[in-house]
């Protein structure tokens, strides 16, 4: 029993470290915004103080150095240093530029929130369980502002039957692609299969066209 308390405790204490350092990281990103509230008052300018992508790349270098977790007990934390030194590396420039230009978000969640009212209003008025195929919503949206039933209906209607009939094949030839290989990753077989029977029946198509055009040629020769 002593044992076990012993080494959750060591575990614990990790994983307390972890978050101290966790709760550093997002200081130091200023992360969510406002965090530092005395960072918005009205201030002098000052470039020492004034926040800036080169002040929070600085700040996080000197947090990087000073955050050296080496020994074995230190898993939690090892694998925070870790994947710390790896983002960073990777996506440093393209975090910094929130810092940089007034009114960029430093993360995206807005936009997904976004992305997930239009997915769940596509479901609704599709019918369809799934949002995979409206994931691109088509090349283009097109919003309609109507009094009423009949005044959309007018407004629709405006529209030549020849225009829709060609931008829809349009739309029908930038799905194709996309369509394809969901087919051959879902189904490969029959993909494949289909594929075959395509191709047999465009064999017997072109067999049959070059039949009838000797024949053809065949007759012109008899007949001169």
């Amino acid at each position: 029993m002593d044992r076990v308390l012993a080494k959750n405790r060591s575990l614990a204490a990790d994983l307390q470290a972890a978050h101290h350092w966790l709760q550093q990281i997002a200081g130091c990103l200023r992360y969510p915004p406002k965090s530092r509230p005395e960072e918005h008052q009205s201030a002098p300018y000052d470039p020492e103080t004034e926040l800036s992508s080169q002040r929070v790349a600085q700040e996080m270098g000197a947090l990087i150095r000073q955050f050296h977790p080496t020994s074995k007990p230190q898993r939690a934390q090892i694998r925070l240093y870790n994947a710390l030194q790896k983002r960073w590396g990777l996506f440093a420039q393209e975090l910094l530029f929130c810092y940089d230009i007034p009114g960029l978000p430093q993360d995206n969640l807005q936009m997904e929130a976004l992305f997930g009212r239009l997915r769940r209003h596509q479901r609704r008025i599709s019918g369809r369980k799934s949002t995979r195929e409206l994931r691109d919503f088509g090349q283009a949206q097109v919003l309609f502002v109507a009094e009423s039933e009949a005044d959309l209906l007018r407004q629709i209607q405006q529209v030549p039957w020849a225009a829709y009939r060609q931008y829809r094949q349009r739309l029908a030839e930038a799905e194709a692609p996309r369509q394809f290989f969901r087919r051959l990753h879902h189904d490969p077989l029959g993909t494949a299969q289909t594929l075959i029977s395509q191709h047999t029946a465009q064999r017997k198509t072109l067999a049959q066209s070059k039949a009838l055009a000797d024949q053809s040629e065949h007759n012109d020769l008899h007949t001169n």
